[in-house]
């Protein structure tokens, strides 16, 4: 089995995060974006990985092919990124010839039960029901419960089912017909060739599609849901570091992750917290946030923030000696 995963975004809503890191590389308790779905495919069996790159995509590749040399993997470019179903296109010569294809989106994290897209005998799309659709490809269902339509961000949804970016193709030469008519015809949706105007296609020409639930979906473009799926994840069981070693005078309140070679004096630390490795903090109190590799963190109150690798942050220290009923106000 093949699977095909587009990871060519920008990420424009975790800028200036991703200015320099690609939005699939940032840690969600201490584990890459990506990795949690490559991990769940290999768990599946997939033993064919194609990795659609653009933006920062050098990146990407080093880091899956550093974590997982033993993956049978190519790495399509997207130069010009002109929607999800062109960026797949592109791909077709290295899955033409495969019984069935998986299109799993890198770029969010999927806590589901894979298995249904495996084992379903007919094509397939993951979708959960949004408060707003109007964000994503929504899925319209008739009174029987089967789909009527496929839309692309909508203006007016007349569903709120959207669909969540994993998928499963059967009928692959169709698929690659179907995107190819869309690029010919100049069929778009917001600008661009998109995923659902192509399983679309598929839809009017008689392709059997049918939905499956999936439990959660997080779509980490947004720092407070980056933020909140990493503390539902230190939560579960295998992502929290159980026992740091000692830190200089310093609280570890967990859960918490703490990459390796961390060195920690005078703070605290937690809970929900992600340390990246080798992070460096000093004075500082740290909550509810996500640090990346090699930062140094000094002299600070951190809560609810995303700091990047290689950053340097540091507050001011005051030495203060205060009278009775005085009042002082830093500011924040």
């Amino acid at each position: 089995m093949k699977a095909i995963i587009p990871v060519a975004g920008k990420g424009l809503r975790l800028r200036p995060l991703t200015y320099t890191q690609p939005k699939p590389l940032i840690p969600v308790a201490g584990k890459p974006i990506i990795s949690f779905m490559v991990e769940q495919l290999i768990d599946l069996g997939v033993e064919e990985f194609i990795f659609i790159i653009g933006y920062l995509g050098e990146k990407i590749r080093e880091y899956v092919e550093r974590t997982y040399p033993y993956l049978n993997t190519v790495f399509v470019q997207q130069e010009e990124r002109m929607g999800s179903a062109h960026a797949i296109w592109l791909a077709r010569d290295h899955y033409a010839d495969a019984d069935e294809v998986m299109i799993f989106f890198g770029d969010a994290i999927l806590d589901a039960d894979l298995h249904a897209f495996r084992d379903s005998e007919v094509s397939c799309i993951g979708v959960k029901n949004v408060d707003d659709p109007r964000k994503f490809g929504v899925v319209e269902k008739d009174v029987e419960g089967n789909i009527r339509a496929l839309v692309e961000k909508p203006t007016i949804p007349k569903s709120n089912l959207a669909m969540v970016g994993c998928y499963k193709i059967r009928e692959v030469e169709q698929f690659i017909e179907a995107c190819s008519y869309n690029l010919k015809n100049n069929i778009r949706s917001i600008g661009e060739y998109t995923l659902t105007d192509a399983l679309s296609r598929m839809h009017e020409w008689g392709t059997e599609l049918r939905t499956i639930a999936v439990d959660n979906w997080f779509d980490c473009g947004r720092y407070d849901v980056l933020l909140e799926t990493n503390a539902i994840f230190l939560d579960r069981e295998g992502f929290a570091t159980d026992d740091p070693p000692p830190f200089d005078n310093s609280i570890i309140i967990h859960p918490v992750h703490i990459g390796p070679d961390c060195v920690i004096s005078n703070s605290i630390v937690g809970p929900y917290v992600t340390l990246g490795a080798n992070t460096k903090l000093e004075h500082a109190i740290v909550s509810d946030s996500i640090i990346g590799d090699y930062a140094t963190i000094h002299d600070i109150v951190l809560r609810q923030s995303v700091v990047g690798n290689d950053a340097s942050i540091g507050g001011l220290r005051q030495s203060l000696n205060i009278g009775d009923n005085a009042e002082i106000d830093f500011g924040g």
